[in-house]
């Protein structure tokens, strides 16, 4: 499979989970997830796109239903863009509907993510210029400094325009009124008059000038305005005459800005920034153990761009930032228990997966990956990383370190983190990444957490995972001959593989419908004992959009072996050369006896497998 069929197949899936393109109100991306705002979220199946694979997790937070992906991101939010979602709505729904701190997040995340990439570059840039002074290599007076130096410190002076472009996205605002208002804040001729001293009125109204550059606040309440106002003129003014609605905007809203908006932000920002600085004298040993240690949890449920204008803040203030600096070797601690679990496993799928994530994280700073594909599913790396995520944010708030801009932990970025405090930083990075690969190698984690056999004891009449029944009746073939990989290499479970000759499709065992796709393409049942089935029907017939299927049972239906869950027009469907083996494999199981190959099998009538991992997914 080429990976832009497995990005379009992820897409594809992801999309019908959620509802479908109808269903999604907006969709954003960060550096690891996809960000959904829908109409409806109940109509969001969130097993199904769990059970999608690529996936690592899903989690609802802040009015989002967030799909982790991993550092694919990217690219699959570029194959659901080619699925007609685009980042603006596409429903037309109105989000009014979300209130306090959810909406608040919201706008946050809205803001900030479209910018986080050139942030992070920006912000390593100036690390690596830090560095190259500090040791002498690169002169501050060199023409080759100060060209570099414009390149990283650029962005972050000119931050107000970044942000009004996206701030008008969120807000529906005119884009380039707003990032005209956001040039005005920062154009020379009243940098020049703050930098005097100089006192300015607006038709007799003092003006309290102050630095904009590098502020956050004061332009997204400006451009929030701003909509606000486009509104009420646009209500008023005829279309022949839209030329008025940007020219009364810049009238009002510049001044606006300069004498009432952007004083008051100001004053915000003093106060969030003279608060948090005050909680962390109180006692820096305690505040920074408690914000390490809780933070896994804010990132897991996709919070941590919520106090980005806190961070913001501390740099336009002080020059230098403490928060993500104190939460940061959270990222080498969740990098270092998967790195634990890489050295204990002896599975191979396992071990591959723990240690690409664990150097994702500890490079890059992307630590999604690790968390969920490694350290959630098994829970203790999870909190041993929390622990020592605690203890690491304790030494680097006691050191008082910080950082030059705004970038994530890792060892790429360490530049960034040069001067007061930095080498008891470099110390926490160590205790938060040693400490957790230790710890999760002696006691967080062994290969019999992927060995935990199934008992009857809810049901004893239920069916364990080894004795399931044919779901299609047909041609029984080797799992490790289908054409899709994943299958194939058992990443999904041990299993058995059917070339159907009639239908319908049933379930293999009693139990539970987990999951049942739109299409009909895939369901899951889950036994009394715990164990979870996937039967996935045809290979890329989710691209079929459910035409020749027909689905005949529902989420939380309880089922019995042979009960029909999807009607398949096979003769249509093989017709069109579209293969239709049908997989069926016990979710996570790593092993399994071989069935008779070459057998017909009946739909409902027993196939014996075995399988040593049979109590589900954690």
């Amino acid at each position: 499979m080429s990976k832009e069929t497995k990005y379009s197949t992820i897409a594809e899936e992801v999309l019908s989970a959620v509802g479908g393109a109808a269903n999604v109100s907006s969709l954003m991306h960060c550096a690891t997830r996809l960000r959904f705002v829908l109409v409806d979220e109940a109509r969001a199946d969130l097993d199904a796109i769990k059970a999608v694979r690529g996936v690592m997790g899903v989690t609802r937070s802040g009015g989002q239903t967030q799909v982790i992906i991993g550092t694919d991101v990217p690219e699959v939010y570029a194959a659901i863009q080619g699925l007609g979602v685009t980042g603006e709505s596409s429903s037309g729904a109105d989000e009014g509907g979300k209130k306090g701190l959810t909406k608040v997040f919201d706008i946050i995340a809205g803001v900030f993510t479209p910018i986080i990439f050139a942030l992070a570059g920006a912000g390593m840039l100036k690390g690596l210029l830090i560095l190259a002074t500090t040791a002498g290599w690169l002169s501050t007076e060199s023409g080759t400094y100060t060209i570099l130096y414009a390149a990283a410190d650029g962005f972050f002076y000119f931050l107000p325009l970044m942000l009004a472009a996206t701030s008008a996205k969120k807000f529906n605002a005119d884009r380039f009124v707003a990032m005209g208002i956001a040039a005005a804040l920062v154009y020379p001729a009243l940098v020049s008059a703050f930098d005097a001293g100089t006192e300015l009125d607006f038709l007799g109204i003092p003006v309290v000038l102050t630095s904009y550059a590098n502020s956050v606040i004061p332009i997204i309440l400006a451009v929030a305005v701003q909509g606000q106002l486009e509104r009420l003129l646009k209500r008023f003014i005829p279309s022949i005459l839209n030329v008025l609605v940007p020219l009364i905007t810049l009238t009002v809203m510049v001044p606006l800005t300069l004498i009432v908006i952007g004083p008051v932000a100001t004053w915000i920002s003093s106060i969030l920034a003279q608060g948090y600085t005050g909680l962390v004298a109180l006692n820096p040993t305690i505040a920074g153990f408690v914000l390490g240690a809780a933070w896994p949890l804010v990132v897991m449920f996709g919070l941590h761009y919520g106090f980005v204008p806190i961070v913001f803040n501390n740099l336009a203030t002080h020059g230098r930032d403490t928060l993500f600096t104190i939460t940061g070797p959270h990222n080498m601690a969740q990098s270092g228990a998967a790195f634990g679990v890489f050295l204990k496993t002896k599975n191979k799928e396992l071990k591959q997966l723990a240690g690409s994530t664990s150097i994702t994280g500890l490079v890059a700073g992307v630590t999604e990956p690790a968390i969920y594909g490694v350290n959630l599913k098994y829970k203790r790396p999870f909190f041993i990383g929390a622990a020592f995520s605690g203890i690491a944010g304790a030494i680097t708030a006691t050191v008082g370190a910080g950082s030059s801009a705004l970038v994530g932990t890792a060892l790429l970025t360490l530049p960034a983190y040069i001067g007061v405090g930095f080498v008891g930083f470099l110390v926490a990075c160590a205790i938060a990444f040693l400490g957790s690969a230790i710890v999760t190698y002696l006691f967080g984690f062994s290969d019999s957490m992927l060995e935990m056999p199934a008992t009857t004891t809810e049901d004893p009449s239920a069916r364990s995972a080894g004795e399931l029944a044919a779901p299609v009746s047909g041609r029984v073939v080797d799992l490790g001959d289908v054409a899709d990989p994943a299958f194939a290499e058992g990443s999904l479970g041990r299993g058995v593989a059917i070339a159907p000759t009639a239908g319908p499709v049933v379930s293999p065992v009693d139990g539970e419908v987990t999951m049942v796709y739109p299409t009909g393409h895939a369901f899951g049942v889950r036994t009394a004992s715990g164990a979870e089935i996937l039967v996935h029907i045809g290979f890329d017939t989710v691209q079929l959009k459910g035409d020749g299927f027909s689905v005949l049972a529902a989420k939380g239906d309880r089922v019995r072996v042979g009960t029909p869950i999807v009607d398949v027009d096979l003769d249509a469907l093989l017709r069109q050369g579209i293969d239709m083996t049908t997989c069926m494999v016990v979710a996570g199981s790593t092993t399994g006896e071989p069935v008779d190959i070459g057998a017909n099998a009946v739909a409902g009538q027993s196939i014996v497998f075995t399988s040593k991992a049979t109590a589900g997914r954690e």
